[in-house]
């Protein structure tokens, strides 16, 4: 084969889509706050000021390709939060996390057919939640390299992070590489401007705040996960 390797985006992806309450997410992320003997606790005025942080932190990263973090959405709400104070935001997220029964068997096809496996979410967590996500569902000995946003500097879909992902698993050529993704602009936009090919899994319904600029055209169109093995073949060589 003229394609050496296929990268996933990881949610909507990897994982099925599902909508999330985003004052609900910022609630629990305010469990967080750290307290202080002079502040008085003020949870409700917390989770507002992290959930307008979040959409100035996402906007970024849509309009400027700008990575973050956890710690960075505190800073941008003005507050300091102890990390050991997160579970109950790991909590909430939990439920998202499951990886898609189908994720093994397309991937362990695509292993059968010589390629190498990558990775590459736009993700303010940390490398280890997502690590333990593929490791309690059994498919993490099926992944050659993956990057997390919240290592580097840039988001999809500059060409460099898809360039940080292409790296992690060994390969050269964008042009030997199928990106999988279920967002026009993120995904199927970024893939192509690295010179990758694209295949675009329509499933998620992206919230229009998080819709990019441009749309672009994926080179093909899956609606599971199974047929991905036969949508990189027919690409290949294309």
């Amino acid at each position: 084969m003229t394609i050496e390797a296929v990268i996933f985006d990881w949610g909507g992806t990897l994982t099925r889509w599902h909508d999330v309450d985003f004052h609900a997410e910022s609630a629990a992320l305010a469990h967080a706050v750290r307290r202080t003997e002079t502040a008085e606790d003020d949870h409700h005025a917390w989770a507002t000021r992290l959930h307008e942080a979040g959409g100035i932190v996402w906007g970024r990263s849509r309009d400027l390709q700008q990575s973050a973090t956890i710690a960075d959405l505190f800073t941008e709400a003005g507050l300091d939060h102890d990390p050991d104070l997160l579970h109950a935001y790991h909590d909430f997220w939990e439920p998202h996390t499951a990886t898609d029964p189908e994720a093994r068997p397309m991937l362990e096809e695509l292993r059968g057919m010589g390629l190498r496996i990558g990775v590459l979410s736009n993700t303010i967590w940390p490398r280890e939640w997502h690590v333990g996500f593929f490791e309690r569902d059994g498919v993490h000995d099926l992944i050659d390299g993956d990057v997390y946003t919240s290592e580097i500097p840039w988001t999809k879909p500059s060409p460099r992070a898809f360039r940080a992902a292409m790296e992690a698993i060994g390969v050269s050529d964008p042009g030997a590489c199928v990106y999988v993704g279920d967002r026009l602009f993120d995904d199927i936009h970024g893939a192509h401007e690295a010179g990758m090919k694209a295949i675009h899994i329509p499933l998620s319904t992206i919230p229009a705040s998080q819709v990019g600029h441009t749309e672009g055209e994926p080179d093909a169109v899956v609606h599971s996960l199974l047929e991905i093995p036969a949508a990189v073949r027919a690409l290949d060589g294309a």
